[in-house]
């Protein structure tokens, strides 16, 4: 059997459990836990996760666990799908619990929060450089994974075999797995694209129409690009599944919440009242001051997503954001995939 099995998939929401039924769709041994210990109870109950994917049944070699020091011995293989708020405490309670070369995967999108650091330079910080890592991203919505609709998704690490070993866990013939080696360009795309999200769903929100969002997506491209090329990741993974196929997802469909909170900021409401109506974590909103502090130590403009982080933080109207982007100096479009200082 595959060593990676069982894999213990911690976070029970819609991403996890829909990554943990993909697995053990193709017949893996998974354990799926999560912090609610009512929640857990449940789908150990119905197996099924009608909270957040209801009417799924769960396949049978999954199986919800609530002892979570239990979990730990039991894997060969941790993979984290929790918000990026919870990461760093996430890898500090699982430390002292396991062993220094057991394989660490994660699906959490966005930066460290206060510093801007990347998740896998903080799993490195807190785990130590012994454990095979993995970021796992790409273009997905969980509820279409969980139901076996056709779907890419991106599986960067350092170490080719474990990203091998993972794919072929999760290579299905609805889920197609790619590996990369560049871990900070997937990580980049999959965390700036929520922020890009946000700015797409305030003006689709203020009825700009489809231009408009169109002339976001793509501005909103050149503005990743522009941090990448800075950051040293590679050109290549950002015209990828994990930049351009994530940030044309999840600025066009209203099953991404980052999108969602946009169009109700845009329609008028707050952005307490926005993040009310979301109802779930908005990780696009943990993210955007991270990486506009990451932007300005690199010296790189980013004005969409300076814009966002008025309207999110300072109270700014979302009119008057877009008449700023709006009324920017006329220049060439091709000088904008360069690396452009202040």
């Amino acid at each position: 059997m595959n060593t990676l099995f069982p894999t213990l998939v911690i976070g029970a929401g819609a991403w996890g459990t829909a990554l943990a039924i993909a697995i053990a769709r193709n017949g893996n041994d998974v354990l799926l836990w999560g912090r609610d210990a009512e929640h857990v109870s449940e789908m150990q109950a119905s197996s099924s996760n009608e909270r957040y994917l209801p009417g799924l049944d769960f396949p049978t070699s999954l199986n919800v666990i609530a002892d979570f020091g239990q979990a730990l011995t039991l894997t060969k293989h941790v993979l984290i799908s929790v918000p990026s708020t919870a990461f760093s405490a996430m890898l500090n309670d699982m430390k002292p619990l396991i062993d220094d070369d057991l394989p660490v995967s994660w699906a959490t999108k966005g930066l460290t929060p206060e510093t801007g650091q990347f998740l896998y330079d903080t799993a490195i910080e807190i785990l130590g450089d012994t454990h095979p890592l993995a970021v796992i991203s790409g273009p997905s919505f969980a509820a279409e994974v969980a139901k076996n609709l056709p779907t890419a998704i991106t599986i960067a690490a350092r170490d080719e075999t474990f990203s091998a070993a993972l794919a072929s866990a999760m290579h299905s013939p609805t889920l197609r797995a790619y590996t990369t080696t560049d871990v900070l360009g997937v990580q980049l795309g999959g965390t700036v694209k929520n922020v890009m999200a946000i700015g797409a769903g305030i003006a689709d929100g203020l009825g700009y129409g489809a231009n408009t969002r169109a002339a976001l997506i793509t501005r909103g491209m050149s503005e990743i690009l522009r941090l990448a090329t800075s950051l040293g990741a590679q050109t290549e993974t950002l015209f990828g599944l994990s930049g351009i196929g994530d940030l044309i997802l999840t600025c066009t469909d209203d099953q991404s919440r980052n999108r969602r909170l946009g169009l109700a900021i845009g329609r008028g409401l707050t952005v307490e009242q926005a993040v009310a109506e979301v109802g779930k974590t908005v990780e696009g909103m943990h993210a955007a001051r991270e990486v506009m502090m990451r932007a300005q130590q690199a010296g790189i403009e980013m004005p969409i997503v300076e814009q966002v982080c008025k309207i999110l933080f300072e109270g700014y109207d979302p009119r008057k954001a877009v008449q700023e982007l709006l009324s920017r100096d006329q220049k060439s479009e091709t000088h904008t995939i360069e690396v452009s200082k202040n």
